[in-house]
């Protein structure tokens, strides 16, 4: 495929991001379809687009020394094709004349044949700088760098200590986890059907279903996936299922299910549960909800597509025992699987969310059967979003029991309410658990 118009369908994908139109998980699977010679299913496109967003931030401070002056507003495709060409050269083992002549290329693809003198110049400066510097690494200055000014601030108050390791840990690659079905094989089974495919692996480190590959490989060539043997999760997500400890006859609430790995973990428990029921509140996650729940064969499930909080819409009367909140979230701890958070959270995205989280857990609490527990989650390391929003809950709710968790993960970080983890180095992402149990009014 003609490497040029990669490189120019890159550019759209990151100037898209820059307009805060979509994502790359949406750009990605929009454009491939399932259809494998497409760009979007290309290693080189998809390299180029998490890349660029891994380090826009810092590539960014770059472009701006290598500018005589700003690009306008209306040429922000030529912007995010620097990037990517600057992107190429700093961090790819790629042909160096290559790497301009293409992207120069993509420029007359994009129709802005007045940018190619100006990408060729700024281009070969950037080449020479590097060359003058040929031993340059990854400083620890331009590992904070890659991040908005906000997000920077915000770590280094929520982690003084820890602030480092965060911005170093959420730009490594993240590693591919698996989620065993217990109900189908063992981990130590699975592990013996890996080494055998020569897929090579190891177990994880704190849920018993967790497994962590090598090197990352298509879900296709995985052992029994098609028929739910195994699915790809993260382990710190895994633990929800641990944390809600689910009895026999138990009720559960999924009120944010999609895509709905955590959900299945639960379903995977092995206990019969009396009934089961997931919300989400957008159709097309819905649809991969239900594709989730089909490849590993669980049909009695009652799913509403419907906004949780408006329980008027769903809710029959009948109470929980179990209840799983997974909160819409800033995603701070997968920046590593999602690198365009980055260039698509705001600051001010953070008061909007906790507005919805609190109205949710208000939400999944008015629900919870006495006697029941609920655990609440996110994807997020701000404690704006995870212990100073359950301390601003219980100070609300102070009927509310907190349930000590005694896990303690290698990445865990002390935490006035709950279990804070954070991105680990080969290890699981970083996530908050809070685990909340009503009073049996019976005792």
């Amino acid at each position: 495929m003609n490497p040029a118009l990669i490189r120019a369908r890159a550019a759209n994908t990151l100037t898209s991001l820059l307009n805060e139109q979509g994502s790359l998980a949406s750009a990605i699977n929009t454009g491939n379809q399932g259809n494998d010679n497409s760009i979007e299913a290309l290693p080189l496109y998809r390299e180029l687009c998490f890349g660029s967003a891994r380090w826009y931030h810092y590539l960014r401070r770059e472009l701006n020394e290598l500018l005589d002056k700003p690009l306008r507003r209306k040429d922000r495709d030529i912007h995010a094709l620097l990037i990517i060409g600057l992107y190429q050269l700093r961090f790819m083992r790629l042909a160096e004349y290559a790497v301009i002549n293409e992207t120069v290329a993509a420029a007359q693809t994009l129709k802005k044949h007045w940018a190619k003198g100006l990408i060729n110049g700024v281009l070969r400066k950037y080449q020479e700088q590097l060359s003058a510097n040929a031993s340059i690494e990854l400083s620890k200055t331009m590992q904070v760098q890659s991040f908005p000014e906000w997000m920077i601030a915000a770590f280094k108050e929520a982690w003084p200590g820890h602030s480092p390791e965060v911005f170093i840990n959420s730009n490594e690659r993240a590693t591919m986890t698996l989620r065993v079905n217990a109900q189908q094989v063992s981990r130590s089974a699975y592990l013996d059907k890996l080494a055998s495919t020569q897929i090579s692996a190891r177990p994880g480190l704190f849920t018993p279903y967790s497994v962590y590959l090598d090197s990352p490989c298509d879900v296709e060539t995985l052992p029994g996936f098609n028929e739910g043997m195994v699915s790809v999760q993260d382990e710190a997500s895994q633990l929800v299922s641990v944390l809600l400890d689910l009895q026999e006859g138990d009720s559960l609430l999924d009120l944010c299910s999609a895509p709905g790995g955590k959900l299945a973990s639960c379903l995977e428990s092995g206990r019969a549960l009396s009934r089961v029921v997931a919300i989400e509140s957008d159709s097309k996650r819905l649809l991969k909800l239900k594709d989730t729940l089909a490849r590993l064969s669980f049909n009695d499930i009652t799913l509403h597509c419907s906004d949780a909080t408006n329980i008027d819409k769903w809710w029959d009367g009948e109470t929980f025992d179990r209840i799983m909140l997974d909160a819409p979230c800033s995603a701070t701890g997968v920046i590593r699987r999602q690198p365009d958070i980055k260039i698509l959270r705001k600051p001010e995205d953070i008061t909007r969310l906790n507005l919805l989280q609190l109205r949710l857990l208000r939400t999944a609490w008015e629900l919870l059967s006495p006697g029941g527990r609920l655990v609440y989650s996110t994807c997020s390391i701000l404690p704006a979003e995870n212990s100073g929003l359950i301390g601003q809950f219980l100070q609300e709710y102070p009927e509310a029991q907190t349930v000590p968790i005694l896990l303690k993960p290698d990445n865990a970080i002390a935490s006035t309410h709950g279990l804070q983890l954070l991105p680990y180095p080969q290890g699981s992402d970083g996530f908050y658990y809070m685990v909340l149990e009503k009073p049996d009014s019976t005792l």
